[in-house]
């Protein structure tokens, strides 16, 4: 029998939006009356087909009824924690690289104040929230221990978590308990729990919030001809079977991000077919978290206009993913996409 999925599709932002909801032509995402939605499209290995809400009742029976599961589920309002408000969208959060060797902006950070600095200014432009890490998980990256990835960011943790919502960007059960420690909201682990086999047992053991990314392989050899079947429903699937393992081993709250990992063992066929069509992990039932900010993706699209910092595309792909009803974008360039992100939700006022 085959496996459907379900994706919201043919959004719409802002007042219009509310009028549409209103007018029942469209249902809020996540009960949010500023993004709606009045079409699905119905996934399979085999197919897909895209239709109105309100065909919906023509499906076949056991069709159906998987599809009415899921838009409960993508109509049930998400429960805000970690200073992350699910009631607006996009909320934004900061990335603060203590390394010598991340690929946009190692060495930047890492020395002095300079690092406490940079959170505080990322938090008054806007972000939510900032993530920071000691060891660089870039393409090609080599492996760091515990001690020195420590040594990187304890000083800057210490000062800020106390101020500020700070996300703890590391692999190591032990980085993450000491995070913990000193106050830390969330644990980002780009391997999506797989590196250490210790990470689960301590999230279990403090109930912190946490994110799971999908990460083919490890940094250094990621990029080395990543494949999928199909990419979209194998990343959705990795997450759903991740899911149920953390139900079935004690770990019951709902305060889970759910990561796609663009770039992270993926080509630009693979991070296109992901963003384009984002909205489908929407389904799982938990916020969703892009890191699009300075990616490859955008060089291999922008050819010749390749920038260093790469804001256009930032910019681009940001907005992109909000009208997708994408809950966090992790960004370098705070107040610039702030800046995009406000101008474009004034223009769209009509």
């Amino acid at each position: 029998m085959s496996r459907y999925y379900t994706r919201a599709c043919n959004f719409y932002y802002g007042l219009k939006s509310k009028s549409y909801v209103k007018q029942n032509k469209a249902l809020s995402l996540n009960g949010i009356n500023e993004i709606s939605f009045d079409k699905i499209e119905i996934i399979s290995r085999k197919s897909n087909k895209k239709l109105s809400i309100k065909e919906i009742n023509t499906l076949p029976k056991l069709i159906k009824r998987q599809v009415k599961k899921d838009l409960k589920t993508l109509t049930t309002k998400k429960k805000d924690f970690a200073n992350l408000n699910f009631s607006k969208i996009p909320n934004i959060m900061g990335i603060l690289n203590l390394t010598p060797d991340s690929f946009s902006d190692g060495g930047k950070f890492n020395k002095m104040n300079k690092g406490i600095i940079k959170a505080h200014q990322m938090f008054k432009f806007g972000a939510s929230i900032i993530d920071i890490g000691g060891e660089s998980t870039r393409p090609g990256a080599k492996t760091i221990n515990s001690k020195t990835e420590w040594k990187r960011i304890h000083k800057t943790l210490k000062s800020i978590c106390k101020k500020i919502p700070v996300s703890l960007d590391t692999r190591k059960s032990e980085i993450m308990e000491k995070g913990i420690k000193l106050g830390i909201k969330i644990i980002n682990d780009v391997s999506g729990l797989e590196y250490d086999d210790k990470s689960i047992n301590i999230l279990n053991k403090y109930k912190t919030p946490f994110v799971i990314q999908h990460s083919q392989g490890n940094p250094e050899t990621m990029q080395n001809n990543p494949t999928y079947g199909n990419e979209l429903l194998d990343i959705y699937d990795f997450f759903e079977e991740k899911i149920k393992f953390l139900r079935s081993i004690g770990i019951k709250h709902n305060k889970i991000i759910i990561d796609p990992g663009i770039g992270f063992g993926k080509n630009l066929k693979h991070n296109m077919n992901l963003i384009r069509h984002i909205s489908i992990f929407h389904t799982l039932g938990f916020p969703v978290l892009v890191g699009n900010s300075r990616k490859k993706f955008i060089k291999e699209l922008s050819g010749k206009n390749d920038t260093k910092n790469r804001i256009g595309g930032t910019v681009a792909s940001s907005l992109y993913l909000m009208m997708q009803g994408v809950q966090i974008l992790r960004i370098h360039d705070v107040k610039e996409i702030r800046q995009g992100i406000k101008v474009f939700k004034e223009l769209i006022k009509i």
